[in-house]
């Protein structure tokens, strides 16, 4: 390995990793401020340092009480631990999740973070690069297979529960097969039901035109693909 000379624990080498630390949990911090996400420089940078700092301790504590500690405790406190930090950054608003990204990339970063606080700096390098290449390059990937997908979710709204029940009807008899549905009911007088639905279309229908067509139905107020 390259890098395999920083596992010696010496002033440079201590300075060296903090370093690359923070260089590394910066730039998946940068890439996800550029995009206007949770989580950006500032929060993954710290993230990493603060796992890094973690194996730092630990390392100093095994050769200063060498067979009196276990140096990976610390470490698997950090990696569940963070986690109640991403789930912050997740925000569930009405029939969409967001935020799952940020929170995946704030505990990537503690990862990352412990290796490079361990010496594994090679490791460390590898997965940011990875992890980059992954974030730019499969939501591409994604966007042209969900394309040819014949599987949509909705987000429906409507008056009552008659129209819940014949939108149902007509979806199946217009040969979608609805894999998942949940109906919300209003909790007060005046508001509308709501659905979500997944469903695979079938194959001679465009979805785009398949919803248009579902939103004309009477007492359909919108219909929304998620």
């Amino acid at each position: 390995m390259f890098f395999s000379s920083l596992t010696q624990w010496t002033p440079w080498n201590v300075m060296l990793r903090i370093l690359i630390s923070l260089i590394l949990g910066s730039l998946i911090g940068i890439d996800r401020g550029v995009k206007r996400r949770g989580a950006g420089s500032r929060t993954d940078a710290a993230v990493c340092l603060g796992a890094t700092m973690v194996m730092l301790t630990a390392q100093y504590m095994n050769l200063q009480f060498p067979e009196k500690t276990d140096i990976s405790r610390m470490a698997s406190q950090v990696i569940s631990g963070v986690g109640f930090l991403g789930a912050g950054s997740i925000l569930v608003s009405r029939h969409q999740v967001k935020g799952l990204t940020s929170a995946a990339g704030v505990w990537i970063c503690a990862c990352i973070g412990l290796a490079v606080g361990i010496g594994f700096v090679d490791g460390a390098i590898a997965v940011t690069l990875v992890l980059l290449f992954g974030l730019h390059v499969l939501p591409v990937i994604e966007g042209k297979v969900y394309h040819y997908s014949r599987y949509m979710t909705l987000y429906v709204e409507v008056e009552d529960s008659k129209t819940v029940t014949y939108l149902l009807h007509k979806m199946k008899e217009d040969g979608c097969m609805i894999d998942m549905y949940n109906v919300e009911r209003p909790k007060t007088a005046g508001q509308t039901f709501t659905i979500l639905i997944t469903a695979c279309v079938g194959k001679k229908q465009k979805k785009e035109i398949y919803v248009q067509e579902l939103s004309e139905i009477p007492g359909i107020m919108s219909v929304d693909s998620v």
